[in-house]
């Protein structure tokens, strides 16, 4: 992507200019971020998906009540009735699912893909929302049917309601309202308040942006050391050949825990082991993302791309698809990082691989990872 080109889905900005100015530090409002535009999954799609296992999705209903929030699966009669207002449904991951999301999701790709996440949908019917509420991460809010006012504001006090099944805020002062039109689109930095309401029935796409936090990411890594630490770390064992006779036998030796600090260490700056690791968390597929695999040879004479569910990314040594990392350089690191970047390569590229990556390629294949280019969605 050229990321000195202005787009109107950034408001006439560069996405250098959009990084510098507005990534992590403050909203940016734009209207018409995509002319004209026509979302390819309408309401009964949408209500077909959330009917199905393995697509994660939410009802949640603001009712005389109060606020009342289930989890789907949901057949199309448990639903309210779209006359009823104040609902809404959500479904995650729906670039998963249909290509056209998955397509439309691509323009933000001038974020690294270790960051973006996935597309979700709202449908909501007329004063449908989630309440006020802040998240965690980085979202652009596209409205693609119907209008939704939102309001926004930079709330210092972060204090939850109790008692209810949502995280709404407690004390939300807002101090920006717009109304959404299809086309339109708003930026909002993480935990940066807002509360969008439906004026009328309506359709938003969110499209976000991962997090990982301190807690989750030393926990992954570090699981992923304790898997690989005899062969990456080695097999020496401790030896205590000067190890005087002691008379308070219960205590640990001094040269048994520098031992151990030193093991840890030593696992801790093996470079390639912790990039190896980082690259397969970042690439694993979700809990609800499953391949079949492919019954059909093989083929890699039209070229190929990823599949829409595949997520594929590289460092300086390595390239990692759906969880997994392979050692290359040369003309396969090359080739396969055009792979991953244009999420397809062409038949004479394929050609100019070496025998071992093509056999990958055709493993990557028979998994479902890798389309022929022949199937590449129109």
């Amino acid at each position: 992507m050229n990321t000195e080109q202005p787009l109107a889905l950034l408001g006439g900005l560069t996405p250098s200019q959009f990084m510098q100015r507005h990534w992590q530090k403050k909203p940016l409002l734009v209207r018409q971020a995509i002319p004209g535009f026509t979302p390819c999954v309408g309401r009964s799609e949408l209500v077909a998906l959330a009917g199905q296992e393995g697509v994660e999705s939410r009802l949640i209903v603001d009712s005389p009540k109060g606020w009342k929030m289930k989890h789907g699966p949901f057949a199309k009669r448990s639903l309210p009735p779209f006359a009823q207002k104040k609902w809404t449904f959500l479904v995650q991951g729906v670039d998963l699912h249909h290509d056209g999301v998955h397509a439309l999701m691509q323009q933000f790709r001038f974020v690294p893909d270790a960051r973006l996440d996935d597309v979700m949908i709202s449908y909501a019917t007329d004063g449908g929302g989630v309440g006020p509420h802040f998240d965690s991460y980085d979202v652009f809010l596209l409205q693609a049917h119907g209008q939704r006012r939102w309001r926004i504001g930079r709330n210092r006090d972060l204090t939850l309601q109790s008692g209810v099944p949502l995280k709404i805020l407690q004390n939300f002062e807002a101090e920006e309202e717009f109304v959404l039109n299809p086309g339109d689109m708003l930026y909002l930095p993480p935990k940066y308040a807002h509360d969008g309401v439906a004026e009328g029935e309506c359709m938003t796409w969110s499209i976000g942006f991962r997090a990982p936090q301190e807690g989750e990411l030393a926990r992954e890594l570090l699981l992923g050391l304790a898997d690989e630490a005899f062969d990456g770390v080695g097999e020496a064992i401790y030896r205590d050949p000067r190890q005087p006779a002691v008379m308070s036998s219960a205590a640990i030796p001094p040269s048994l825990a520098l031992f151990a600090h030193q093991v840890v260490d030593k696992a801790l700056k093996n470079p390639d082991l912790l990039d190896s690791l980082l690259g397969e968390y970042l690439t694993e597929p979700k809990a609800h993302v499953w391949f079949e695999g492919s019954e059909n040879a093989p083929d890699l004479s039209k070229g190929v791309h990823l599949d829409r569910r595949s997520k594929m990314m590289y460092d300086e040594r390595h390239v990692f698809i759906n969880g997994e990392s392979f050692r290359v350089g040369g003309r396969d690191a090359r080739f396969l990082r055009q792979l991953a970047d244009n999420r397809s390569l062409s038949a004479s590229s394929c050609a100019k691989l070496s025998e071992s990556a093509q056999e990958a390629l055709r493993d990557w294949m028979s998994a479902d990872w890798l389309k022929p280019a022949q199937d590449l969605p129109q």
